[in-house]
């Protein structure tokens, strides 16, 4: 089984599949008043329809052994991990068939919000050090039903992450 190290998170890495940004530790400008200083719009995506702001519970497991990705055709799914840092696999856009032989793993920092672009195969996120991750899922309602094609890996094509 192939077995692929998850990396640092990086602009310049992570631009091939989407972008990123470290919310509970904001640069740049800010509007600034008495009390508060706001860091505006430091992740964008536009979405015709209404969002679903979904939680989701990942436990960790034995082994990160990748056995299934997705892809959702219409839209980028936005992701942040609220309890601990997590691990996202993606693999590049390929008109539906997965090309996990390209797969890059990538540890995002707790309360980074990450944006996967349209088409990018990945999964669920998968918790570094908890028991149980705890992260917030931002998608068009009812992506899940309508814009959501899972694959299950051949044995030969499941790959495994590691820290």
């Amino acid at each position: 089984m192939r077995s692929i190290q998850a990396e640092k998170l990086t602009h310049e890495r992570y631009a091939p599949f989407g972008t990123f940004y470290a919310m509970a530790d904001p640069e740049g400008y800010s509007l600034k008043g008495e009390l508060h200083r706001f860091f505006p719009d430091r992740l964008t995506e536009t979405y015709p329809v209404r969002l679903g702001f979904s939680p989701i519970l990942v436990k960790k497991p034995e082994k990160m052994v990748i056995t299934s990705v997705e892809y959702h055709t219409t839209t980028p799914e936005i992701i942040m991990p609220l309890n601990d840092d997590m691990i996202v696999h993606v693999a590049p856009a390929s008109a539906g068939a997965p090309v996990p032989e390209l797969a890059k793993a990538f540890v995002v920092p707790k309360f980074t919000m990450i944006k996967i672009n349209t088409a990018i195969w990945h999964l669920c996120p998968l918790p570094v050090h908890a028991d149980e991750l705890q992260a917030l899922i931002v998608l068009p309602e009812c992506t899940y039903q309508n814009d959501c094609t899972v694959v299950e890996l051949k044995p030969e094509e499941q790959f495994e992450i590691t820290l």
